[in-house]
């Protein structure tokens, strides 16, 4: 059994996302549908043998390209795809070569019956991450392809700005979590998510990025953790927290998207800490509930 987390690039039409929801469901397990309307993002969480996964993420992107508008599209997350990324995810070192296998299937799909161009990325593309390809976004992507900087490995090799392309993955677990902060200063966030990303001399394995948040009117920073083991959750939340005060800002909230793997609540748990929005109702093991995990 391996998850996939599929993102794509709508957060507000409910009905949008319940119809993409319906066609993941059609043969894997939906565990979890996380949407935000600042983002306009769902991210979902779905478990399932990989020829299940296959089916489903397949049928979800195709509902997710006839659905979504990207030339309608706003919204402070970055994306250069309705179906914007695409993981398989694998628990288990030893279930790391189904989930390339089932995202190679995934992609030859995706660009033979849909007709997207689809870029490979983590496992199966080279340890390149989706921020390689979003630089500059989508326009940006189009003209990368167009000059032969990037060649899509499925599909044709050139980007719709209605769809755009989908980015399909192998990797390990990875945590998103976002940190709300009391100011409206998106300067602030920035260099908050500079002080703790890796990339910037921060935390080893953090991505973090400084968005501003339209609806609250506030700002955020938003992280992925790609490496667990030497970066918790935890320790990550605690180091946004103390660059906040140092700057006179308090930390409004926390917000996990999507689920964790159960080591991360039980590295809180040991450590006495309590993180915003982790608990037992958002383990992915718990519901999987397969002994596998």
């Amino acid at each position: 059994m391996l998850e996939a987390v599929p993102n794509v690039s709508e957060g507000r039409d409910a009905s949008a996302i319940l119809a993409i929801g319906r066609e993941l469901a059609s043969h894997a397990r939906l565990l979890d549908v996380h949407s935000d309307a600042d983002h306009h993002r769902t991210v979902y969480s779905l478990v399932g043998e990989p020829a299940e996964l296959v089916a489903s993420l397949v049928s979800g992107v195709a509902a997710a390209c006839e659905l979504i508008d990207l030339r309608l599209h706003e919204g402070v997350h970055p994306r250069v795809g309705a179906a914007d990324v695409v993981p398989l995810v694998y628990l288990h070192a030893g279930d790391a070569e189904l989930a390339r296998g089932a995202a190679l299937e995934v992609a030859a799909r995706i660009g033979e019956e849909i007709g997207l161009p689809v870029f490979l990325y983590g496992d199966v593309g080279a340890g390149r991450r989706p921020a390689l390809f979003r630089r500059g976004g989508l326009a940006a992507l189009d003209r990368r392809v167009a000059a032969g900087e990037l060649v899509p490995e499925f599909g044709p090799a050139r980007v719709g700005q209605r769809s755009g392309a989908v980015l399909v993955g192998a990797r390990k677990p990875l945590v998103a979590y976002n940190v709300d902060l009391a100011t409206d200063e998106l300067e602030l966030a920035r260099e908050i998510a500079a002080a703790v990303r890796e990339s910037s001399g921060g935390i080893a394995g953090v991505q973090a990025i400084g968005l501003r948040l339209p609806q609250s009117g506030r700002v955020q920073v938003s992280m992925n953790l790609l490496d667990l083991e030497r970066a918790a959750l935890h320790d990550v939340v605690a180091a946004v927290a103390s660059e906040a005060a140092a700057r006179g800002i308090a930390v409004a909230g926390g917000e996990l998207v999507g689920l964790v793997p159960e080591s991360v609540l039980q590295a809180a748990r040991a450590a006495g800490v309590q993180v915003a929005g982790v608990d037992e109702s958002r383990v992915l093991e718990r519901l999987a509930g397969s002994s596998r995990y």
